[in-house]
């Protein structure tokens, strides 16, 4: 049973190529907690003349349309809680799962999925990419953090929700999707055939940086176990004496926000990691954990349009903290601590309860953090990963277009 707690809701489309694609509907930083509330409770009951409107223009629909082919139940049912929820105007964040996303959301927690690869959300009426996922095929082909879906096979996305859009990129693996994607950058449209695949998520790499005594960490998302894998990493790089960090969190989407804490705990010895609000303006802080292994070496993270929800926590706090500087561009602005309400038939809402805010208070929902040094990268130059660093040497390392991690190890060279 999916009872966690979660940070923001954007939809991973994937079967339909990622997202999960196994197309989560969420990578949210979740919370293992049991306290998702049932449909049952009183507090989720439809009572009054609102209920009463909403059954009588539904039995005219199932009276009186006259294509009665498309009166399928579950289209119907799906398409009230659809609008119900869009109608709450919190875009990209509280949503309805189906079935089928719910499913695929506990497969990419467990860092497993079939998809293409693309987490997304709305922003101002646009289907936008979130983040393209290691590994996948929509960072084969190019996909880019800020780009914009318009068409799905052929099919205009305009005016649809994201579980409609979902609905249509997933499908099996080893079957192909078309996507029509603006890049508004550039101002071109293309269109981007894209293969679904069985896909496992490396959610935790790192090398040594070629003629540097720095490490490159890159952490793909918060799945379940990821901090265990980040301090296991941060050992070794300690029991090389190198002297800095790397922290690149591009295009990390999130995941599970007790994973999140863990991760920024490793490198802060006290204070809180992030805040949350609740709608009476209480805070509940959610401190550091005790124990880290790097909190004296020197770290840079790297941040970019896709870093969302858990990977926006991990860098505003060590921002706040000072314990690093941020490299990049503006994060994406998840900002909502989203609470599961499974229903009976096995889907779900996600609805934001609270809004999480970083130590020193500042709000990232729909601002993002900004970083200390803002470095775009150049059109079309690909992030280079720590399976890139084992082939590089320093001179392929300096000359490489990847501008972001230049002006990383030109800072920790600095100190």
């Amino acid at each position: 049973m999916m009872s966690r707690q979660r940070v923001r809701a954007l939809i991973i489309a994937g079967l339909a190529g990622a997202v999960v694609i196994s197309f989560t509907a969420g990578a949210a930083a979740g919370r293992a907690l049991s306290t998702s509330r049932r449909p049952s409770d009183p507090a989720l009951r439809l009572v009054g003349p609102d209920f009463a409107l909403l059954r009588q223009a539904w039995d005219l629909v199932d009276q009186e349309y006259v294509d009665r082919s498309a009166l399928a139940s579950g289209a119907l049912t799906a398409g009230a809680i659809t609008g119900m929820v869009d109608s709450l105007g919190d875009t990209g964040h509280s949503t309805y799962l189906t079935a089928k996303m719910v499913d695929e959301e506990r497969s990419l927690m467990r860092g497993e999925y079939v998809g293409v690869g693309l987490e997304i959300s709305q922003k101002n009426d646009n289907v936008v990419i979130v983040a393209p996922l290691d590994g996948s095929p929509a960072i084969r082909a190019g996909l880019r953090a800020g780009e914009q879906i318009l068409k799905v096979n052929g099919q205009s996305v305009e005016g649809l929700g994201l579980s409609q859009v979902v609905s249509l990129i997933v499908g099996p693996a080893e079957t192909t999707v078309v996507l029509a994607i603006f890049d508004p950058v550039s101002g071109t449209t293309s269109e981007v055939p894209l293969r679904r695949a069985r896909i496992r998520l490396d959610n935790v790499s790192w090398k040594p940086l070629p003629g540097y005594p720095f490490a490159d960490v890159r952490v793909a998302a918060f799945s379940r176990g990821v901090t265990t894998e980040v301090r296991a990493a941060l050992q070794q790089v300690e029991q090389m004496k190198l002297a800095g960090v790397v922290l690149d969190l591009r295009n990390n989407p999130g995941g599970e926000l007790h994973e999140a804490i863990g991760v920024a705990s490793q490198f802060l010895r006290t204070g809180d990691v992030v805040l949350e609000k609740d709608v009476r303006g209480r805070v509940v802080h959610d401190t550091v954990e005790p124990g880290g292994v790097a909190t004296a070496i020197h770290v840079v993270v790297l941040i970019n349009e896709g870093t969302a929800s858990g990977a926006e926590i991990v860098a505003g706090a060590l921002q706040d903290a000072k314990r690093a500087r941020l490299v990049g561009e503006t994060t994406f602005g998840t900002g909502t601590v989203l609470e599961n309400f499974p229903l009976s038939d096995g889907s779900a809402l996600l609805l934001a309860v609270r809004e999480w805010l970083t130590p020193a208070g500042r709000a990232i929902w729909h601002k993002g953090i900004v970083p200390d040094a803002r470095v775009p990268m150049p059109p079309d130059a690909a992030l280079i990963s720590p399976t890139d660093v084992s082939r590089m040497t320093k001179k392929s390392l300096e000359g490489s277009p990847d501008a972001q991690m230049r002006k990383a190890l030109e800072l920790l060279a600095r100190r």
